[in-house]
């Protein structure tokens, strides 16, 4: 003690004190302003967000998958030869003969709109087994108006395939290897891809077999004006010609769509491409194995004459049909 004032290391208890209430006042205010602040709340999304992204694994490679699913894709060579003679050039029709459709064209004569016809040569396209007994999914547009059909497996042993069904409409085909050995085959996938998925995609790009690229989901549900039941998977996966009919798949193994169509100002791939997907796929196959084609429901409207007994009743003159 000197001069009756308290030292502490050579300074006064009084600043000290001071001191010490200065220094808490700002340690509390800074807390509150940390605990209200929302980028740094404890618990908040931007802190959780910025953990997960810190955390997360990198992606893991593609080839266990590609090892176990590229047996069951194959390569298809079609021999397409053009359309001559009047039941072929009828098979070209866009419009199923004997549709409502078919009917209104010819009660007006109008011309009935047919498919482009194709040129003599050969296709080259993809696709893969469904079953160990041979059946093989592929595109309508590869396996229309072939003449025969080769079927190339990933050892490189070529088999003879048949076409049992196509479906215009979705731009499926199912073919068939007749071969006394079990096939490896894929299963579609039960669980709806989201946009962002992993994809791999297998097929036969350029005459290219076995040929694995990957990319993701860039969206779903995009109508591309193919046709009445437009509902495509779009990925980034580099997709080229060849690759039509070919399977894309998701990380299990499992199928999620066929490749069909891609946009591409070239000709090649630009990493817009467009899949069927797989809960179409597996609902149009069923009928193309069970009967060959598929069936579906006809509604509309077909115009008839006014009869006394139609005025009399007061009916419509329109009525509902359905085939």
């Amino acid at each position: 003690m000197i001069n009756g004032r308290s030292f502490l290391h050579g300074r006064p208890v009084r600043c000290v004190w001071r001191s010490f209430i200065i220094t808490l006042s700002l340690v509390a205010l800074a807390g509150m302003a940390w605990l209200t602040t929302p980028s740094l709340r404890i618990g908040s999304r931007a802190v959780a967000a910025e953990v997960d992204a810190v955390g997360a694994p990198a992606p893991l490679g593609f080839a266990d998958i590609a090892a176990r699913v590229k047996p069951a894709v194959v390569g298809i060579r079609v021999r397409v030869e053009e359309a001559t003679s009047s039941d072929e050039a009828q098979e070209k029709r866009s419009i199923p003969p004997d549709s409502p459709f078919d009917r209104f064209f010819r009660h007006f004569g109008i011309p009935i709109p047919e498919s482009p016809a194709p040129k003599s040569g050969t296709a080259l396209g993809s696709g893969f087994f469904v079953s160990g007994d041979g059946y093989v999914v592929t595109n309508n547009h590869l396996v229309a108006n072939g003449k025969s059909f080769q079927v190339t497996i990933d050892s490189g042993k070529t088999y003879e395939a048949k076409v049992i069904g196509m479906d215009p409409q979705t731009d499926l085909a199912l073919s068939k290897v007749s071969a006394s050995t079990d096939f490896p085959y894929v299963r579609f996938a039960t669980e709806v891809s989201r946009i962002g998925d992993w994809v791999l995609v297998v097929g036969n790009p350029f005459g290219l077999g076995g040929t694995v690229t990957a990319g993701i989901v860039s969206a779903r549900g995009r109508d591309i004006g193919a046709g009445p039941y437009d509902d495509f998977i779009q990925i980034d996966a580099p997709v080229n010609l060849g690759n039509s009919g070919g399977p894309t798949f998701n990380v299990k193994g499992e199928v999620i769509g066929v490749n069909t169509a891609i946009f591409s100002p070239s000709g090649g791939s630009i990493g817009v491409a467009f899949d069927i997907p797989a809960e179409t796929v597996k609902l149009v196959i069923e009928q193309l194995r069970d009967k060959g084609y598929v069936t579906r429901g006809w509604i509309g409207v077909e115009i008839q004459p006014v009869t006394p007994a139609i005025a009399d009743a007061g009916l419509p003159i329109a009525a509902f049909c359905s085939a």
